[in-house]
């Protein structure tokens, strides 16, 4: 765990609870009326947001958490993610789904941490065995 490991103890989960609800605010929920908001704990501590945006053609809209992927990259430099809350739009805890799951992998890795109801669990735990760069990387060795 390393860096992660440092960032990791002095996390403020109310903070990254009232980031998210303030980002659900500004969710673009046209179809379902469900906004989400989202809010992460980057590794050098700043704190980045995202919301749900629909789409009319629904296979188009994007999550709040790969919101939170994007901002990642757009308002800083990049990083990675140590710990990710997810929020409706009364503030009540929302789990990632699958998609989101894999996204927060790719930038969070598996000791990332996500509030959950029973307390934060590490992202590896709600995707075990996850698809990632190794994969990649030893199909590409195998292959020549």
């Amino acid at each position: 765990m390393g860096g992660i490991a440092n960032v990791t103890d002095a996390i403020d989960w109310k903070r990254l609870r009232d980031e998210a609800i303030r980002a659900s605010k500004g969710a673009y929920a046209k179809y379902s009326k469900f906004p989400v908001g989202a809010a992460a704990l980057v590794d050098n501590g700043r704190i980045i947001t995202g919301c749900n945006v629909e789409n009319a053609s629904y296979g188009l809209g994007l999550c709040a958490e790969c919101a939170v992927a994007c901002a990642l990259y757009t308002t800083g430099g990049g990083g990675t993610l140590v710990a990710l809350v997810c929020v409706d739009g009364r503030g009540e805890l929302l789990m990632p789904c699958g998609r989101c799951r894999q996204v927060l992998m790719e930038h969070g890795g598996p000791d990332m941490l996500i509030d959950h109801p029973d307390g934060a669990k590490p992202l590896g735990e709600l995707l075990p065995d996850a698809f990632g760069a190794k994969d990649i990387d030893a199909y590409r060795q195998d292959s020549g």
